[in-house]
């Protein structure tokens, strides 16, 4: 059986990709199962630039498969913040509940029309010897007027759906598996790992 590691403990993103590749002769490892413990400075300017630094660090420092992924959420009303910051936005320490509210806040005055917004997906898979592939998709709606929800995480209960008439922390997790930024790059994805493991 072939092994990925994915560049990652995030047990939420484990799920997903466990889903995603159920069938395929893959095993998927979790980063904190593999003994790195290496600080990855994500400098790049872009989401894909950042899951190709994170997946290429810890392939060169493993010598394996490895995949990474950099995500977030874009605001039209904000210029696209926190964009790349989502997770250091306000703070890594400050819980989403905080940086939610204070998001709603931001966008009290915001029209409907001016509320659109995106998540954000980039994976990028680094394999030794190889190119890094990247792969990147968004799922659009737009934010909410009020936080609701439990079945997500992070900005999940502000993101609201229209086609479904609630938030994304709202919609069941294989719904959102379907429709998501990360559900689409990783499908994408997984027809890229198919050609090459």
């Amino acid at each position: 059986m072939k092994e990925i590691i994915l560049a990652s403990s995030n047990k939420a993103k484990m799920r997903d990709l466990q889903e995603i590749m159920e069938g395929m002769d893959i095993r998927i490892i979790p980063l904190s199962d593999t003994g790195f413990t290496q600080e990855i400075e994500e400098n790049g300017s872009t989401f894909a630039e950042n899951a190709a630094i994170k997946a290429e660090t810890v392939r060169d420092a493993l010598g394996k498969p490895v995949l990474a992924d950099d995500s977030g959420l874009e605001i039209d009303y904000l210029d696209k913040q926190p964009g790349i910051y989502s997770a250091r936005f306000l703070g890594r320490e400050t819980p989403y509940s905080e940086k939610n509210r204070i998001i709603l806040e931001k966008l009290r005055d915001a029209l409907e029309e001016e509320r659109s917004a995106r998540f954000v997906c980039a994976m990028a898979l680094a394999m030794p010897g190889q190119q890094t592939i990247i792969t990147q998709a968004t799922m659009e709606g737009q934010i909410a007027y009020e936080s609701k929800g439990e079945n997500g995480f992070g900005y999940d209960p502000i993101f609201f759906l229209p086609e479904y008439g609630m938030t994304s922390a709202e919609i069941s997790p294989a719904e959102k598996n379907a429709i998501s930024h990360r559900g689409k790059a990783l499908r994408m994805m997984k027809e890229e790992i198919l050609k090459r493991i």
